[in-house]
């Protein structure tokens, strides 16, 4: 007997990918089931090759489900994943609303898996941002081999990370450029296409973006609180796929053939890295891929220690929905929950 799960958010780009991951990778489940809001109530959307039809959020009766993937925003749910929890369901939450909550996991499970068994404090288990997965993928093995002490990253994020409606801006403005006038701006705060934007989600006093403090706050409490990071995030006209370039500070010496060699063993991690063959990875050749591919890895002169590399992966898939199935498989394989009765 397999397990029921139940996916909040089903129409969303999110909701869609984790059925079709579920899919592919035969997740052990006799039941799914596509919830979504009451005005989306009887929407189909697939799931390998049958169609679920979503059924009302408010109406369900999560006591039966073993797993709730959640992936409708961070304001639904803190409503609704306590509610969920406290009915035996293990909640894995896609949005921020639980990322920093010192009694819930946040979890990427080829970097920290051991840490999953504490969802039973709150029966909560958050996904970290998307941005963050992809790159703690890539430093875990590193870290691991020479200690990490800083961290400069510059990333290159796509619409889809906003959301279906940002990637019909994108998608409506260039088309308008070439055929009539581009719209104005409605998702972004300037004009997506043919453009980049340093603004992802709102400043701080600091001058900081929160998606630049969602990257420094949820690689300490993945990776290690020791580690220094900075970030700058910029929106880019790329409709799938997050690009990150990295400069890295090691305690002791790492050489680029030596990350290499790390990097090509390490869980998760594809290194496509000969420049002299014009061989790296760009977003549009990781999409509908599980890997974070790592490229351009080379030494960096100007500190002791330093190391650059480029990162890129599906953020829709390794940055989310895959990265909740993994976590999910996770559970499972740790014999972490037991299966409720048919």
């Amino acid at each position: 007997m397999g397990y029921s799960v139940a996916i909040v958010g089903a129409t969303g780009n999110v909701g869609r990918e984790m059925l079709e991951i579920l899919a592919e990778r035969n997740f052990p489940a006799d039941e799914v089931h596509a919830i979504a809001s009451r005005r989306s109530l009887g929407t189909e959307v697939s799931f390998g090759d049958r169609i679920l039809k979503c059924k009302d959020l408010e109406q369900f009766d999560f006591s039966k489900v073993d797993f709730c993937l959640m992936s409708a925003g961070g304001e639904l749910s803190r409503e609704w994943s306590p509610r969920i929890a406290a009915k035996g369901c293990l909640v894995i939450d896609n949005s921020s609303a639980w990322r920093y909550d010192a009694d819930v996991p946040l979890i990427v499970p080829e970097v920290n898996a051991d840490a999953v068994a504490g969802f039973t404090k709150r029966n909560i288990i958050a996904n970290p941002n998307c941005s963050t997965a992809q790159l703690v993928v890539a430093l875990k093995p590193l870290h691991d081999a020479a200690g990490i002490r800083r961290v400069v990253v510059s990333t290159y994020q796509s619409v889809s990370g906003a959301g279906k409606e940002a990637m019909d801006e994108l998608w409506t403005q260039t088309k308008g450029i070439f055929v009539t006038d581009a719209p104005e701006p409605e998702k972004f705060t300037r004009q997506i296409a043919f453009n980049v934007i340093p603004h992802i989600d709102v400043f701080m006093e600091d001058g900081s973006t929160k998606e630049e403090w969602k990257m420094m706050a949820e690689t300490k409490k993945i990776l290690d609180p020791k580690i220094r990071l900075t970030a700058t995030c910029v929106r880019v006209p790329v409709f799938v796929g997050h690009s990150e370039a990295v400069n890295i500070e090691f305690e002791k010496p790492m050489t680029a053939e030596q990350a290499r060699d790390i990097l090509r063993e390490a869980p998760g991690v594809l290194v496509v890295d000969k420049p002299e063959e014009d061989q790296y990875i760009t977003p549009i050749e990781c999409v509908g891929d599980y890997a974070t591919y790592v490229s351009r890895i080379r030494e960096d002169a100007t500190i002791e220690n330093g190391l650059n590399l480029w990162c890129v992966s599906d953020n829709l898939r390794k940055g989310a929905a895959l990265n909740t199935v993994q976590i999910a498989e996770t559970v499972i394989n740790r014999g972490l929950l037991q299966k409720k009765a048919a």
